[in-house]
């Protein structure tokens, strides 16, 4: 679980987490350098967390790789990601776990929740992407464990497998905020089976009920950016995908537009995030996590996830306003994104 500055939030999906009918055998928090007494509740209250803090705010990239490479490190076969405004229903985790174990043939490589908001309405940022043209067999398949295929997947609540993920890397921390789940996810999921278990359901309480594409002002800057990353590099999506999702981005972008009250923010924010997505490539995950904290464990695999060798570059944006930027209240709710 990452978190920023969201302590009531935090305590409140930990206390979810530890009332699970079926509870997991270890709890990590990714504490993104809040100063808000974060880390002191929850050595308080939560005394059985292992608690990393981080010295520097990573955003939700960053603290997705760092606990991914944690759990990783501590042998951990499954890894149940979320964010810390996430409470899951009491019977959540036993619901995923059960969908692996129905599924017949190779296990899944990562099982989504159903995620709604606090009115109980599906919530619109966190669907995942249905598998298009999945096969009647994989439908078959996904039928019988309950759940349904996926291409891609939220970290506001999903069980991935370890062994995958030691192979195809942890999530791209350089990414900060903005499609890291996407991009982590696409690239677990390529030759590999994804579910949606609607049977495991979780409530994200994010202060708004939005789709992803409601105006983001200068935090547009990194959807597109990484959005433009995550085209480039040839890992996550066939080249087809890339076709196909890179139109319905458009699409997305040109709603997010007409629905704005600041165009010219929007505007700079696109041009800005162009130049970046097109002119550098995102750091190594291990540099990026060595800025922010004490050296990924061994056997944590930071390097299977690193950007692209070569002309990364730096940032376009002055770091400082990267940061106050991020002050801001994600829009989409994720802790620390």
């Amino acid at each position: 679980m990452v978190t920023r500055n969201r302590r009531q939030l935090l305590l409140e999906a930990l206390a979810a987490v530890h009332g699970q009918s079926r509870q997991p055998d270890a709890v990590i928090v990714v504490d993104n350098a809040s100063a808000d007494g974060t880390a002191a509740a929850v050595r308080s209250h939560h005394p059985s967390v292992r608690l990393a803090e981080l010295t520097r705010n990573t955003g939700g990239a960053g603290g997705f790789a760092y606990g991914t490479a944690l759990a990783l490190a501590g042998g951990a076969d499954l890894i149940w990601l979320m964010d810390d405004d996430t409470v899951p229903e009491p019977g959540a985790l036993l619901a995923l776990l059960a969908a692996r174990e129905r599924y017949p043939g190779q296990p899944p490589a990562l099982v989504a929740s159903r995620v709604v908001w606090t009115d109980g309405r599906a919530h619109p940022m966190n669907t995942p992407r249905r598998k298009p043209f999945a096969s009647q067999a994989e439908r078959l398949a996904a039928a019988a464990a309950g759940c349904v295929p996926i291409r891609s997947a939220s970290f506001v609540s999903v069980l991935v497998d370890a062994g995958v993920c030691r192979r195809r890397g942890l999530p791209r921390a350089d990414y900060f905020l903005w499609n890291d789940d996407f991009e982590f996810t696409t690239r677990l999921l390529r030759g590999h089976t994804g579910l949606l278990c609607p049977a495991s359901v979780v409530v994200h309480k994010t202060a708004a009920f939005g789709s992803t594409d409601t105006d983001p002002g200068e935090r547009f800057f990194y959807e597109v950016r990484n959005k433009i990353w995550m085209f480039r590099d040839p890992l996550p999506l066939a080249p087809s995908e890339r076709a196909m999702y890179a139109g319905s981005t458009l699409r997305r972008w040109a709603r997010t537009f007409a629905r704005s009250r600041d165009r010219r923010t929007l505007g700079s924010s696109l041009a800005r995030g162009i130049a970046a997505g097109v002119r550098t490539r995102p750091r190594p995950t291990e540099e990026v996590l060595a800025e922010a904290g004490p050296p990924v464990p061994e056997g944590g695999d930071a390097r299977n996830a690193g950007g692209h060798q070569g002309d990364h570059g730096g940032e376009l944006v002055p770091p400082g306003e990267l940061v106050d930027v991020r002050r801001e209240q994600d829009h989409r709710g994720g802790g620390g994104q």
